[in-house]
């Protein structure tokens, strides 16, 4: 069977299930298992596949066909212009959370400190996309990378090495500030959970069987990890310290009001979409 051939099997079967891109999937997927980019798909499409090499391609198509997100087949999602390893343990990164990097990018160069670095705490940091993207477009910058599971810190950690920030990043295993002893920071980031319980069931099924439940679970309302962060943040940031917070469609108002009491100058920036996906305030001097 030629590369050709098999696309076209791979791209019927991708479509028999539903899949709105199935020529595009496919061909991200051939890539990864030829080790090849896309350019070589169509400029070899005549080159006969091996038993083996469709073999595999065939068991991955399968996979994809009943749903599992292709990141977690390729094992690889690009975030902020840089390559992170993802798999079941952690989310998918996704580009609304850009805008949350964005934002405290935009806030740090605005800030006028001395040599020392800005503390950035990035709360819950799942795959790390949030924690390594500051820490690599932030030249003067030192992230804490919390998260209550093990096996997130661990990708993170992964993550860090591959974009060669390790250096500038602490791992923290543990439930949001319980680890945290007496550090402070200058910006505390996050994209908590905020995913009603109720609705997790509800989701596209790429995301509720195969995406890490714990990571999405964000309460009765989906408000759960927001109350917290926002009731406690204060103590661990410093004066006129940054909060933000990525937020789920709708959520916007309800979290700048929680905000209100701690905070001032509390802004909500809104996706490409025009959807509002991220509040930030800044805590009120003493």
């Amino acid at each position: 069977m030629t590369v050709r051939e098999a696309m076209q099997e791979a791209a019927g079967i991708l479509s028999g299930a539903g899949l709105e891109s199935p020529g595009r999937e496919a061909a991200v997927i051939f890539c990864h298992v030829l080790g090849r980019d896309r350019g070589w798909l169509y400029s070899h499409a005549e080159e006969e596949l091996s038993g083996e090499e469709r073999e595999r391609l065939l068991e991955l198509i399968g996979e994809r066909a009943r749903g599992k997100p292709v990141q977690y087949i390729t094992g690889r999602q690009e975030f902020m212009s840089l390559v992170f390893s993802v798999n079941p343990r952690v989310l998918i990164p996704r580009p609304d959370t850009e805008i949350l990097v964005e934002t405290v990018i935009g806030h740090v160069k605005s800030l006028s400190l001395s040599d020392a670095p800005v503390r950035v705490l990035d709360m819950g940091t799942g795959s790390g996309c949030i924690a390594v993207s500051l820490a690599f477009y932030i030249e003067n910058c030192f992230v804490t990378a919390v998260d209550i599971s093990s096996d997130a810190i661990e990708v993170t950690r992964e993550n860090a090495g591959r974009n060669g920030v390790a250096h500038r990043i602490e791992f923290l295993c543990g439930d949001l500030f319980a680890p945290l002893g007496g550090k402070s920071f200058h910006v505390i980031a996050s994209n908590p959970p905020y995913i009603p319980s109720q609705d997790i069931d509800g989701l596209d099924r790429g995301v509720r069987d195969y995406e890490p439940r714990q990571a999405l679970d964000g309460g009765t309302d989906g408000l759960e990890f927001y109350r917290r962060i926002v009731n406690e943040a204060g103590r661990f940031l410093e004066s006129d310290g940054l909060l933000a917070l990525e937020v789920g469609r709708g959520q916007a108002a309800v979290v700048a009001a929680m905000m209100e009491k701690g905070f001032r100058d509390i802004k909500v920036f809104k996706d490409l979409a025009g959807i509002e996906r991220v509040v930030t305030g800044k805590l009120k001097r003493l």
